[in-house]
């Protein structure tokens, strides 16, 4: 593997535009240039220094959102050491599992303290970064390879236990290369940061793209649609670009401040981490709101996304669009042979924007990639003619009925275009005649009472009788992970237990 040496685009832009605003930290309402926020980082190594972390050791943070979290990363992976930032939504029982499993030196956090494994000190976050305030610059470290991890992100769990994914500074450079050359980022561009940092869209995909290109990021302690909405048009801002999960683009519309016109400077709502409906596309595109859906996960970063053209965001609404410049994308079936387009076959990614593997787990790795260094990403695609690409479904999602594949996003999809249906989750459940037959969850629009009967007959004029649920559970929530993806396997659990 070529080697090269682990980037530094803050360094960079401290001599390139060293006045330039680089970031704000809305908690506590601070500002950083790119020559303030480069002499932080270099006190944050002399803090972590004079703590003993070294090469190769694990640090990790429990906290909300905060430029202090961009720049323990950021001074971490100067040193060669390793950020792991996790979950504040798990249990105390969960985050002992994560610690025993990723053994850091420190965790800091102004939270209760999980139970420690042995060797790891616990320290105040708050104090961590009044300890930077007051430090020294440290001496630059020596250069090291891009090929070192740098992050563990553990995986949301959407299929049962997290598993460390082990992020080098080549994925982060990749991701954020990916989506600047998709989502047309510039010097100029502002981005509004406030999905978890514990996800790979909080600590990749909404801060490395703009810090690339010498740009503004603007960091929230947390996702709160009204004030979200504010921010968004928050006129001295000037907020461009601004990545969320559907979840959220849809609790934006249905809060009361709910105001795109404000939105002055905005170029797209990027979409990702979960099924995007095509509906809910053309609903934001009549609303005159770019609404650009892309797909990556924790192990691959942005790895595809739509063109910025509202002509072509209606026309291919539904899918996921074409590979970022430093990504290539196979469609296999089950013998890895690649499929004609308008084919379904899983998704296999190649390129400096997957990861290196798992911590822990050499036999996950060995299970998730191919013997040439494509990882499998459990997800099935289709490829239509003009090569876009869209998320059919996932593997294990998939059931057979009568004999037939059905694929729940496609339900769910034609679930989301009647107008009485604000979200929905499709699961196959066991059937004594078909095998297994669709079960929907759905959760009404508001001012709706759907009927059964009334959306089975909906579903019946968009997709075949055989994918039509034929039992419909109406819910007020479903069970999510912290990034908002719908977690199936427990819907797949409770229909098994009923």
């Amino acid at each position: 593997m070529l080697d090269f040496i682990s980037p530094d685009p803050v360094a960079l832009h401290a001599r390139l535009r060293p006045g330039a605003l680089a970031c704000i930290d809305l908690s506590g309402d601070r500002r950083w240039s790119y020559r303030e926020l480069d002499r932080d980082i270099q006190q944050a190594v002399a803090v972590l220094l004079d703590e003993g972390v070294g090469r190769g050791d694990r640090v990790a943070v429990l906290a909300r959102n905060s430029v202090h979290q961009v720049i323990l990363q950021q001074a971490l992976m100067r040193l060669g050491a390793i950020f792991v930032p996790l979950n504040w939504r798990l249990t105390r029982p969960e985050l002992g599992q994560l610690l025993a499993d990723c053994t850091p030196a420190i965790l800091y956090t102004d939270d209760d303290l999980p139970a420690l494994p042995a060797g790891c000190r616990g320290a105040s976050f708050t104090g961590f970064a009044a300890a930077v305030d007051a430090a020294r610059p440290a001496p630059r470290p020596a250069p090291h390879s891009g090929h070192d991890t740098c992050i563990i992100l553990y995986t949301s769990g959407t299929s049962g236990v997290p598993k460390g994914a082990l992020l080098t500074s080549a994925f982060l450079l990749a991701t954020g290369v990916n989506f600047n050359v998709l989502g047309e980022v510039d010097t100029g561009a502002v981005f509004l940061c406030d999905s978890p940092m514990f996800h790979v869209i909080g600590i990749v995909t909404q801060i490395w793209p703009p810090m690339l290109r010498g740009g503004t990021f603007i960091v929230s302690p947390g996702f709160e649609p009204e004030r979200t909405n504010d921010r968004l048009g928050h006129p001295a801002w000037g907020v461009t670009h601004y990545f969320c999960v559907p979840q959220m683009a849809d609790a934006l519309r249905h809060a009361p401040n709910f105001d795109p016109d404000r939105w002055t400077r905005l170029k797209a709502l990027f979409t990702g981490g979960a099924p995007n409906p095509p509906a809910n596309i053309r609903w934001w595109l009549d609303q005159g709101v770019r609404m650009v859906d892309g797909y990556g996960m924790t192990e691959t970063g942005t790895t595809l996304g739509m063109p910025l053209s509202p002509d072509l965001l209606r026309e291919k609404a539904g899918a996921v669009g074409l590979c970022g410049p430093l990504t290539s994308v196979r469609l296999v079936d089950e013998e890895d042979r690649d499929v004609p387009d308008g084919t379904p076959g899983e998704i296999l990614v190649f390129g400096l924007n997957v990861i290196g593997g798992y911590w822990n787990r050499p036999e996950e790795r060995e299970r998730a990639f191919t013997e040439d260094g494509w990882i499998r990403t459990g997800d099935i695609g289709c490829r239509d003619k003009d090569g876009f690409i869209s998320v059919v479904d996932r593997r294990k999602d998939m059931f057979i009925s009568g004999g037939e594949n059905v694929y729940p996003v496609e339900v769910e999809a034609a679930l989301r275009e009647h107008p009485a249906v604000r979200e929905a989750a499709v699961i196959g459940i066991p059937d004594d005649r078909w095998g297994e037959v669709g079960r929907a969850y759905v959760i009404a629009a508001p001012g709706h009472d759907p009927q059964a009967e009334d959306l089975g007959r909906h579903c019946q004029a968009l997709i075949a009788r055989y994918k039509v649920p034929k039992e419909f559970v109406f819910v007020s929530d479903l069970p999510r992970t912290g990034s908002g993806k719908v977690m199936k396997h427990i819907l797949r659990r409770e229909a098994v237990d009923a």
